[in-house]
């Protein structure tokens, strides 16, 4: 026997006058998501920034060989954002780089200060590598698109680790506009990363040539322009292993002896003795040759492990 009644008058006008009150809770929801703006973020790899503006323009890489408008260049980017997402609200521009115990240092501490701006530090190692900066930059990226707080993300950066980052923000909706700086002769951004992006934009030298000036007294950056190619891994290896036998016999056993239970890492002025020793031999700058300088490393001690 079938128990199902036919609808009555009544419960036909309940049913109508719940499809109206969806139907006015869904043009309430469209007409808010119509009227509220777009908002889009920056994240920068600094040291990204550092390494390319500083290769592209004062021909090294090495922080201590120019100076960044680091202030002048946020606001380039942020202009540039605002060209580009013309009905977008700018939520802000994170700033990633790397320190001692993630410790702020000065220059750190003034962009900071800067409005619409937040730092995010990472570590350094005893290499001056910036470590745990490609995290920082994907839980804060992720977190931001799942929240729905940014329609757009502008990533300024190069790293393959980033891809995951891409992935991750784009996995809830947002778009990812990945920025980069010319590199001479070459590309400093991994193709995977190119792969995955919704756009891709590079800036040139004149783009960034306002923001970077050579430092006086870093003579090196004069002598590298007129310097012919790079030397070979096996000179450079070979160079290392002679500044170690020099400093045996001109420091002493025990003096070197103090620096082997730091191996593989060496104290940084001793590092930048090294550097200097070996570009007076190869009469050659390995300023801003990150490849060559472990060379070199590896060439020293293998020398001096090959003495104890």
């Amino acid at each position: 026997m079938n128990d199902v009644r036919p609808t009555g008058p009544t419960d036909l006008t309940a049913l109508a006058a719940g499809i109206e009150r969806t139907n006015e809770l869904l043009t309430r929801v469209l007409a808010e998501v119509a009227t509220t703006p777009s908002t889009h973020a920056a994240f920068v790899d600094a040291g990204y920034v550092y390494a390319a503006a500083g290769r592209l323009v004062a021909g090294t890489e090495d922080r201590k060989g120019f100076e960044l408008d680091a202030e002048g260049i946020i606001e380039a980017f942020i202009d540039k954002a605002r060209t580009i997402f013309p009905d977008s609200r700018l939520l802000r521009v994170y700033w990633y780089d790397g320190a001692r115990r993630r410790i702020h240092t000065q220059e750190q501490q003034r962009i900071a200060e800067l409005p619409d701006v937040k730092v995010r530090l990472g570590n350094l190692n005893a290499n001056n590598q910036q470590k745990g900066v490609d995290s920082l930059i994907r839980s804060d990226l992720e977190s931001l698109a799942r929240h729905r707080a940014i329609s757009d993300a502008v990533l300024i950066g190069g790293d393959e680790d980033l891809v995951s980052a891409v992935e991750a923000a784009q996995g809830y909706g947002a778009r990812v506009h990945l920025w980069g700086i010319e590199a001479p002769g070459g590309r400093n951004q991994a193709e995977p990363l190119l792969w995955e992006v919704d756009s891709a934009r590079i800036f040139d030298l004149e783009f960034c040539k306002p923001y970077v000036t050579r430092r006086t007294g870093a003579e090196y950056l004069e002598q590298a322009a007129a310097e012919g190619p790079a030397p070979s891994r096996e000179e450079v290896r070979f160079v290392g292993a002679r500044v170690a036998a020099q400093w045996l016999s001109e420091r002493g056993r025990d003096r070197v002896a103090e620096l082997l239970p730091g191996h593989p890492y060496l104290p940084g002025t001793v590092d930048q003795e090294l550097l200097t020793a070996a570009e007076a031999l190869l009469r050659h700058s390995l300023r801003g040759h990150a490849d060559l300088r472990r060379v070199l490393r590896d060439g020293f001690w293998e020398h001096v492990q090959a003495q104890f």
